[in-house]
């Protein structure tokens, strides 16, 4: 496969996982945010906020690869 074809596909996947992991940190923090202090929601939204970067390393690594 090219890199023009892997980088095509691997937005397509990028934009899926985005669009569902953001569906269950936002259902995750609906029903979590009401029941924990203000010092575990700050926490909730760091872990939130970065958690989504680690799983697409191979994705990313695999989408510049060369050929």
């Amino acid at each position: 496969m090219n890199m023009r074809a892997r980088k095509a596909l691997g937005c397509l996947v990028l934009l899926g996982y985005l669009a569902l992991y953001a569906a269950v940190a936002a259902t995750l923090g609906a029903y979590l945010l009401p029941l924990l202090p203000g010092w575990a929601e700050l926490i909730f939204f760091v872990v939130a906020g970065i958690a989504w970067v680690a799983p697409l390393r191979p994705l990313f690594a695999w989408m510049n690869r060369d050929s």
